[in-house]
């Protein structure tokens, strides 16, 4: 095989690497093609071209993470992973683990863990490389790898709940709900959420967002009852959609383009938070981004015509 066919083979396992590590899109394809860059320059062929590329993709993500994190603590308001609507890389014997690692609740608390952690988190226990490997990807001894996966490990348990929710009951909770959402039914989203529920919104400062978290079901049904069938009048839509390993949506504007993701949480029968990423920074890789602050005039003015 040629470098080029050798690295297009292993990109989708670099980028789930590298976006796992750092949360972000854009940043792990940026992460990708150094990587790439780095290989291709290089005059030797590594014995492993897999554990190379691991290796470069790992520490080239891990030195950014520690950039990004300085502007994530001064980030406006909430900060979400950019949504996923597909993740590139695929292996049968790993579904759950892939599925579970790519979630946005997986991504926020894997933000809790160090940048060496996260990477050792990340590289052991969802693609299982051995500690060798690991070792030789992050710099540092095995022995410390093996301490640096326990206290990931103990971070990352005590924030997971206890019960994982079965995959067609997410699904089929999912359904309901969005049928609920699109027909303004506030009693019929009211009975899908968990009492506590949260709903979060990511804009970052660059599109009209809720001035802070809303909590309790009552109080998410009315507004999500209340705002989307106003957003129906102007002609946005709700497309249902995996986001992050999770059921989800991607709404958009009368022209198609998008206006921002949801990624709902199920537990026990109820969704337990809905998360928005509006920050048009975030989604420019799923397709043309909305004027979300223009949609959200009409919104105002839908609901002026209607009282």
């Amino acid at each position: 095989m040629s470098k080029v066919e050798e690295f297009e083979e292993l990109r989708p396992l670099l980028f789930s690497i590298a976006y796992r590590i750092l949360g972000s899109v854009a940043e792990a394809e940026d992460a990708v093609q150094e990587t790439w860059l780095r290989f291709d320059g290089s005059s030797t062929r590594p014995t492993s071209t897999r554990a190379f590329l691991a290796t470069a993709v790992t520490r080239i993500s891990i030195d950014v993470l520690r950039s990004a994190r300085v502007r994530r603590e001064e980030y406006v308001g909430p900060w979400f992973p950019e949504p996923l609507l597909s993740d590139p890389y695929q292996d049968p014997a790993r579904v759950v683990e892939l599925a579970d690692s790519v979630s946005v609740a997986a991504l926020l608390l894997l933000e809790r863990l160090s940048p060496l952690e996260r990477a050792v988190f990340v590289l052991r226990e969802v693609f299982a490389f051995g500690f060798d490997e690991v070792a030789a990807a992050v710099g540092r001894s095995e022995p410390a790898c093996r301490q640096l996966l326990v206290r990931a490990r103990r971070h990352m348990a005590a924030g997971r709940p206890r019960f994982a929710a079965d995959r067609q009951e997410q699904q089929e909770l999912a359904t309901r709900f969005f049928d609920a959402l699109k027909n303004g039914d506030v009693g019929g989203l009211r009975s899908l959420l968990a009492a506590d529920v949260q709903l979060a919104g990511d804009g970052g400062g660059k599109a009209p967002q809720l001035a802070k978290a809303i909590m309790g079901a009552e109080n998410v049904a009315r507004v999500l009852g209340t705002v989307f069938p106003l957003m129906s009048r102007i002609d946005v839509t709700c497309e249902p959609h995996e986001v992050n390993g999770q059921p989800g949506a991607v709404l958009r504007d009368r022209d198609g383009k998008v206006l921002h993701t949801l990624a709902l949480d199920v537990l026990d029968g109820r969704i337990q938070t809905i998360r928005a990423v509006l920050n048009p920074d975030k989604l420019g890789h799923i397709g043309p981004v909305a004027d979300a602050w223009a949609i959200d005039r009409e919104v105002k003015q839908a609901r002026r015509q209607r009282s």
